[in-house]
This record gives C-alpha cells, sequence and structure tokens, in this order.
C-alpha cells in the first residue's frame, strides 16, 4: 500500500525537477561565464562592487516600503472583512483584480497618473495643480503595493477568520484593554499569517523590472532591472545570472528567517 502512494509523488517529483531544479541548475551554470562564453569568477567579483552593492540595498529598500504598507492596510481591511455579513463575497471582489494581466493594469496607471489622466484632474479640481506623478517613487509604490495587496490580505483574512472568538471573550473579561487583547492576543494568534503575506509580497518586490520601467520611468533601479537588462539588453547572460543567484539565496533566507515557529500568548 506504501509504494502504491509513493507512485502519487512521481508527478510532483517530476514538475519540481524540471521547473525548478533544473532552471536553478542552469541559472548557476550560466553564472560561471562571462559575455564572450568563457568560465570565469568575475561576475561573482563584479557583484560585490559599490553599484551592484547600491542596487541591492535600493531594491531591498522598495521591497521593504511595499511591504510595510500593504500589511498596514492589509492587517485592518482583512480584520474588518471578517465582522462583515457577506466576508466571502468581499474577499473575492478584493481579489479579482489579481487575475487582471500585471501589464494591463500598469497601462491602466499610466493613464490615471499621466500628466491629463484622472488624478491630475482630481489635483486641479482642489486648486492644487497638474503635479508630475507618473515616473516618480510614489507613482511606483502606490501601483506596487496596489498589486501586492489582495496577496498579502488574503493569508491574513485567513489567519482571523480562524482565530477562537472565546480567547478574545476572555482577555476582554479579564480586564484587558483593546490594545493589550490586539497586541497579546489577536496579532501573536495570527501572525503567521502575517508572515505569509509578508514573503509573498516581499520576495516578487525584491525582484520587480517591469513597473520600474513602465511606472517609475527607470528612476527605480532595482536587481530585478539589471536581470532584465543583462539578459535583453547586453546580452551578459553570466552577469543576469549572477544576479539571479544571490536573488535566490535572498529569497531562500528570507524564507528561513521567516518561518512558521509556535507562539504561547502572554495576558
Amino acid at each position: 500500500m506504501v509504494k502504491d502512494r509513493n507512485w502519487y509523488l512521481v508527478p510532483y517529483v517530476v514538475f519540481i525537477v524540471l521547473f525548478v531544479v533544473l532552471p536553478i541548475v542552469l541559472i548557476v551554470y550560466y553564472s560561471f561565464f562571462d559575455i564572450h562564453g568563457d568560465f570565469t569568477f568575475e561576475n561573482y567579483i563584479k557583484f560585490f562592487t559599490p553599484v551592484y552593492l547600491k542596487m541591492a540595498l535600493s531594491s531591498f529598500w522598495y521591497a521593504f516600503l511595499i511591504t510595510a504598507f500593504s500589511l498596514l492596510i492589509a492587517y485592518p481591511t482583512a480584520y474588518f472583512l471578517t465582522k462583515l455579513k457577506y466576508k466571502q463575497l468581499w474577499l473575492l471582489l478584493i481579489i479579482v483584480p489579481s487575475w487582471i494581466n500585471l501589464l494591463l493594469k500598469a497601462y491602466a496607471f499610466i493613464g490615471i497618473f499621466g500628466t491629463y489622466g484622472f488624478a491630475n484632474a482630481m489635483l486641479e479640481t482642489f486648486g492644487i495643480g497638474r503635479q508630475q506623478l507618473l515616473f516618480t517613487d510614489f507613482s511606483f509604490i502606490f501601483v506596487s503595493v496596489y498589486i501586492f495587496i489582495p496577496f498579502m490580505i488574503l493569508p491574513i483574512y485567513n489567519a482571523l477568520d480562524k482565530l477562537n472568538p472565546s480567547l478574545v471573550d476572555a482577555s476582554k473579561d479579564l480586564g484587558a484593554s483593546n490594545w493589550t487583547t490586539f497586541s497579546h492576543v489577536i496579532f501573536p494568534l495570527t501572525l503567521d499569517g502575517v508572515k505569509s503575506g509578508c514573503q509573498v509580497v516581499f520576495i516578487p518586490a525584491l525582484s520587480l523590472f517591469m513597473l520600474t520601467r513602465l511606472i517609475a520611468g527607470n528612476r527605480v533601479i532595482t536587481l530585478g532591472t539589471a536581470v532584465e537588462q543583462h539578459f535583453l539588453v547586453t546580452q551578459n547572460w553570466g552577469m543576469g545570472s549572477t544576479i539571479a543567484v544571490f536573488l535566490i539565496i535572498i529569497m531562500v533566507f528570507i524564507m528561513v528567517i521567516s518561518g512558521s515557529r509556535k507562539r504561547g500568548i502572554k495576558l
């Protein structure tokens, strides 16, 4: 019986090998070759130069801002959703925009933030006047948060929805304030959902490249932008693969340090 069950793992193992392990092996392989196809360690040495280190720092900073703003908006939104009567319907309405193609959403925001777009029309209505909204850090972070926020809301909502309400009632019966109940009961018990949300936002935000060009006008340069440029413009696949290797290492490290751990409740 056990041997029969093991056969069900074959499609999964084949998928993982073909679409996860093999691509990573190819990326690592190409990272040891220069633009002329010669074996070298120069790509790894070059990554630790000020240019790429500054790019890595910029990637971390923008990914942190996107994750932080997404969390600040998503947590109270998810909490409010759990209190609604038709919460599943409202959750679906929040998730539906994530089904739309990323490129279409990017072009939509180009129109919204453009000189004659809706955002500037509203600013003129309030007497502020037209502003340069497109191709700024603000527009890049705003659009990125809009795109990623459903992925932050969903795991937090699931964690809040599974929370035992009797624990919250017990905390209040013991005289705890609303803030104490939140900080010592609700938030610790939903921390796994917060971690999952931060992972699914921070990791892809770390390697964004399309929005940096379309929304930020290449004013925001990240490691993802560098990978795209090396593969599609300079044709330096070795350097592009080297940056991708470090991105993979960083992403694995983030997943390890943000892994789920059992926590007690302090009242």
